[in-house]
Parts: C-alpha cells; sequence; structure tokens
C-alpha cells in the first residue's frame, strides 16, 4: 500500500520441511500458539492433531504453478493457502485439497492442474530450494539470519526479504523484523512511497480482500483498541463480516 507500483514481487518457496514426522507436530503447533500471541494473527493449530500436512513441497510447487497464470494470481493463491492451512485447518498436501484452493483463489483450474504436473514446475522449485541455499555472506552477520535445514545444509531463515534497485545492488532484510526494517530497504534500493494517508478499513478489505485484524490495524494505522473499535462499529452497521479463527477473527467486505 504504502510503496504502491514501484515494487514488484518475486516469491521464492523455501521449501520449510519436506516431511513433517509425527514427533514433531506438537512442536509445530506449539509454535503457531506463540505466534498468535506475540503477533495477534488469527491460527488454528489444531490442524497438527486432526489432519496434519506431511509436507509444504505440495503447496510450495502449487503456488510457482499459480504463478504461471500471472503475478496477481499467484498471490491470491498463497494467501488462500495460507488461511487454508493456518486458519480453517485445511490439509493441503494433494492435487485435489490444491486444486480446490485454486478454484477458490480464482484460478483457471484445469491450467492449473496440468502445470502442477508439469516437469518445469519441479524444476522450478528445485531452482528455489537452491536460490534459498546460496546464503548471502551479510547473512552470517545478523543473528539467526542463517539456520540448519533437516539434512545439514545451510539455508536462509524464513521470511528473507532482497530488495534489489535499478543498479543491481541487493538490500537484505534476514528473518521477521519489524516494519521499518522492510521500509528502509525498499528505499534504499529505490522504492518511492507514496505522500499519502492511510486508507480507510473498507478500501484496504477492497484492495487486498480478507484480512486479520493486525494486518488492518498496520496498513490503516489504527493501532491497538482502534482497530478492534472501528472492525466491530463497521460490523454492527453490516458493512464488514468478522470470520471467526480460533485465535482471533478475519475480516471481509459484507
Amino acid at each position: 500500500m504504502e510503496f504502491a507500483g514501484t515494487l514488484s514481487w518475486t516469491y521464492v518457496m523455501g521449501g520449510l520441511a519436506r516431511e513433517y514426522r509425527e514427533e514433531q507436530r506438537a512442536a509445530v503447533a506449539f509454535h503457531w500458539m506463540d505466534v498468535a500471541e506475540r503477533r495477534g494473527m488469527p491460527l488454528d493449530p489444531r490442524l497438527w492433531k486432526e489432519g496434519p500436512i506431511a509436507s509444504t513441497y505440495p503447496a510450495c510447487m502449487a503456488v510457482l504453478a499459480a504463478a504461471e497464470q500471472g503475478a496477481e494470481r499467484a498471490a491470491a493463491f498463497l494467501r488462500t493457502v495460507r488461511e487454508g492451512l493456518m486458519c480453517f485447518r485445511r490439509k493441503l498436501d494433494s492435487t485435489e485439497a490444491l486444486a480446490e484452493e485454486g478454484r477458490r483463489a480464482g484460478l483457471d483450474v484445469a491450467r492449473f492442474r496440468v502445470d502442477l504436473g508439469s516437469n518445469a514446475i519441479v524444476e522450478r522449485f528445485g531452482g528455489d530450494l537452491e536460490a534459498v541455499r546460496d546464503v548471502p555472506a551479510q547473512a552470517r552477520t545478523q543473528d539467526g539470519a542463517v539456520i540448519t535445514s533437516g539434512d545439514g545444509a545451510e539455508r536462509l531463515t524464513f521470511p528473507s526479504l532482497c530488495f534489489t534497485g535499478d543498479d543491481g545492488a541487493d538490500h537484505w532484510v534476514f528473518g521477521l523484523r519489524d516494519y521499518e526494517r522492510y521500509r528502509e530497504a525498499a528505499a534504499a534500493a529505490g522504492a518511492k512511497p507514496l505522500d499519502s494517508p492511510a486508507p480507510e478499513v473498507l478500501s484496504a478489505l477492497r484492495r487486498f480482500g480478507r484480512m486479520a485484524t493486525s494486518e488492518l490495524a498496520e496498513v490503516c494505522e489504527l493501532p491497538g483498541p482502534r482497530s478492534h473499535a472501528e472492525l466491530w462499529r463497521l460490523a454492527g452497521e453490516w458493512r464488514v463480516r468478522p470470520v471467526p479463527v480460533l485465535t482471533g477473527h478475519l475480516w471481509e467486505p459484507a
């Protein structure tokens, strides 16, 4: 919202887990609860008890397949998959389940199925896995920037963002940081922030679709109780609709 058309995005699917073993599931569920407490995001870790996914690799390849239909469709699909897994406890590790998410995201499902089953997507995902293991020197000087994957190889921590300017210079931000760090890196790469006020809640929802309370608070500059008060006011006027999730709410236009 702040930088509008001066940034374009390329998603690199890093393959968080080739396989989730049974003994790992409880630790992941507890991690989700910690994240929900720290960041205020709605999550439902009961996925890991009721229908745990076996691997993140199918979803990663599905995002790359969605990208064959354009950057906007890839972003919409990625969001739909995140919500499906983390908020609505959908077991998204099979072609059929991911195709249904593609339908929700507005993809051409027939084309998506073809792309998802192609060797080109497998090769592209392999390239992404290599990219996240190509660790730049500055990553090792920043605390928590590099972690060890299950097979002993180094990779970048997730998320990591690289802002590349027209001059080819890279400006990295490793790991989860406050928004100011991302803004500084984007500006250093030459992105120009718009000189415009923060959007109202309904404008943000129309642009981005379903959003969490903490996301709306950030984008609309409504910190703390103000975001909750404004959202429930709009809900009382039947202008937005709350979507309950175990640890919070998502919001969508009514």
